[in-house]
């Protein structure tokens, strides 16, 4: 059964654009829960712009589930990384000028400082996992770096319609199958939403989808016990047809 992460960065993004205690992503870990998440995601940016340190360390004692902690290969948030030790850091791009994490993570270009991030994190117990598009020498590159996990961007198939949208979930599929004959264990995010998750969770042996966007968008309208309980029927339900 595909595992469900949930990422809660724009209940933060909602408390930042006031710069208030309220409302408070700490809280959002057990609706979340409560609702069937299998895991829970956050992001800390250089610029914290949604997720501050506080949260990272309030998250880590509350969390029931798995914590997964996206960040950036810098080394001031790879030391908050080993010092809250979450069960999982997702390596992925950053630049300031986005408005959310905009494709892969280079590992052909970068790969002396991928591979030391994923050695200082591996060595503190994390499970390292890196945020790619869906390009075998990509995967193949991010194996060398001692990586157990690798996390499909699946933005240009969220982004894309009709025959164009079925030859990038083709791509999915194999960078998918590739990675596994690897040995990674696989998963999938960026732009899934109740609708176009159908497809991605069909993927054969795919670990886990992250999805944080529509959920939270959802949530304002059933609240996020019930928005997270949606879409988890809606994987239950898609793998059992």
């Amino acid at each position: 059964m595909v595992k469900l992460g949930v990422n809660i960065d724009h209940v933060a993004t909602v408390r930042q654009a006031r710069r208030i205690n309220e409302p408070d992503p700490v809280y959002a870990v057990t609706l979340a829960e409560l609702g069937g998440a299998d895991g829970i995601t956050i992001h800390l940016r250089e610029d914290r712009r949604h997720i501050q340190d506080r949260d990272v360390y309030l998250i880590k004692e509350v969390a029931k589930t798995r914590l997964n902690l996206e960040m950036a290969c810098v080394n001031e948030i790879i030391e908050v990384a080993l010092d809250v030790k979450p069960d999982m850091c997702t390596l992925v791009p950053e630049k300031r000028e986005e408005v959310t994490t905009e494709g892969g993570l280079d590992v052909i270009q970068n790969f002396d400082l991928v591979a030391s991030t994923v050695k200082r994190l591996s060595e503190a117990g994390i499970e390292v996992s890196i945020f790619i598009d869906p390009d075998t020498k990509q995967i193949d590159k991010a194996f060398e770096t001692g990586a157990k996990v690798i996390e499909l961007h699946t933005g240009r198939y969220a982004d894309t319609k009709g025959e164009e949208q079925k030859m990038e979930l083709k791509r999915l599929k194999v960078a998918a199958a590739h990675a596994i004959d690897k040995g990674f264990k696989v998963s999938a995010g960026h732009g899934l939403n109740y609708i176009n998750v159908r497809d991605i969770v069909k993927i054969p042996m795919l670990y886990e989808v992250n999805i944080g966007h529509s959920i939270i968008g959802r949530s304002i309208f059933v609240g996020l016990k019930e928005a997270v309980s949606q879409m988890k029927s809606i994987i239950n339900s898609t793998l059992k047809c």
